[in-house]
């Protein structure tokens, strides 16, 4: 079998499915010429509100500054403990010490690579013990299946902690039939062009059900204006999502639910052919995934991804360091033990190609790379 040219995600492929309708939207923009706030911006976040089920959602400038902006709601600072999975993106913990706030990190599940609630339980006392507030947990819903929400809930709740789900990756998938947004005292997402659901630029928003949380985060997205424009009634930040953005997304909400179908025809091939030969990934029951990557966990990953590459299949890591271990944040707590599955996982996880538009001639080729490598 010749190696077909394969992307690792295929944004060109979507692209030219919908180019009429967003060349279209964009023409729209520039028509009516509201480039900040525009009324696509908020046709699209009911849109959001509507696929959820959230009573609010808020756009925003990135999904980095979603995770701030909640935070800044929630008035995090010095003092407070923000409990974060060591094994994620560097965003979950880095909003945490840009506002002075201690990140500390527990430890995940192997199996879903999601984090571990007995870590973070374990991990509240000694927040208290080192004389910090416990004040956050950021369940992340790495590679796009929902973290084990209830649980985290249930912990978060009986120590008065607010919980703020880092849905980044996550966006359309579900847990209990409840759809990703409407878990947590607020969720926040991306729509960084390579998410499952993404702009053409960087893009963001937040869920809540609290009309009183939503009201501070629409203030403080737009320099904490009050009632009036030019009354500021508290420390803000500027982080909108712009009019353009919003209107390719609506295109894009548009094909999604059918696009969320066929990542998930993707994985199941996937996983038919490689458990044999691979840790694949599994599913908490009741879970969905929109499989923003299919990761495998693999022995010896660096021999594999070698083959791979000589055969034309691109794959990725993510994430080769734990946070717990990264230069910028090695001397913040960790929970009694360290965190060894994300120090292990850190070293054993590998991606394969995944998108909506993945071919099965494609996808056999890969398959039959992977497993000559395995």
């Amino acid at each position: 079998m010749s190696a077909p040219a394969i992307q690792f995600i295929d944004l060109a492929a979507q692209q030219a499915k919908i180019r009429t309708k967003i060349d279209a939207a964009i023409a729209r923009v520039l028509d009516h010429g509201q480039y900040i706030m525009g009324p696509e911006v908020r046709e699209f976040e009911a849109q959001l509100e509507d696929y959820t089920g959230a009573a609010h959602a808020l756009a925003c400038a990135n999904g980095t500054d979603a995770l701030a902006v909640v935070l800044m709601a929630w008035g995090v600072g010095p003092g407070h403990a923000v409990f974060v999975p060591s094994f994620t993106y560097v965003a979950s913990a880095e909003v945490a010490g840009m506002l002075g706030a201690t990140p500390f990190f527990v430890d995940v599940h192997e199996e879903t690579f999601n984090i571990d609630p007995a870590s973070f339980e374990k991990a509240i006392g000694e927040a208290k013990e080192q004389g910090l507030e416990a004040s956050v947990v950021v369940p992340v819903d790495l590679f796009g299946q929902p973290a084990d929400a209830p649980a985290i809930q249930k912990i978060a709740d009986a120590h008065g902690i607010k919980v703020m789900v880092d849905a980044a990756q996550s966006f359309g998938a579900a847990l209990h039939n409840k759809r990703v947004g409407t878990w947590g005292h607020a969720t926040t997402t991306s729509f960084f062009p390579a998410k499952p659901l993404g702009c053409y630029g960087d893009g963001g928003a937040i869920f809540t059900n609290d009309d009183e949380l939503a009201n501070v985060i629409n203030s403080i997205r737009l320099h904490g204006k009050g009632s009036e424009k030019y009354d500021n009634i508290r420390i803000g930040m500027n982080s909108r999502l712009d009019t353009i953005q919003a209107a390719i997304l609506k295109e894009k909400l548009a094909i999604f639910p059918e696009e969320v179908i066929a990542r998930d025809r993707v994985a199941a091939r996937y996983t038919q052919a490689l458990k044999d030969v691979a840790r694949t990934p599994k599913l908490m029951d009741g879970a969905t995934s929109v499989w923003a990557q299919y990761t495998l966990i693999v022995e010896n990953r660096d021999a594999v991804q070698a083959k791979c590459k000589e055969a034309g299949v691109p794959t990725m890591v993510y994430y080769p360091m734990a946070l717990s271990q990264q230069t910028g944040y090695k001397h913040y707590p960790a929970v009694s033990g360290g965190t060894p599955v994300s120090d292990s996982l850190s070293g054993r996880v590998l991606s394969l190609p995944m998108h909506p538009y993945l071919g099965e001639e494609e996808q056999e080729y890969i398959i039959k790379v992977a497993c000559d490598s395995l």
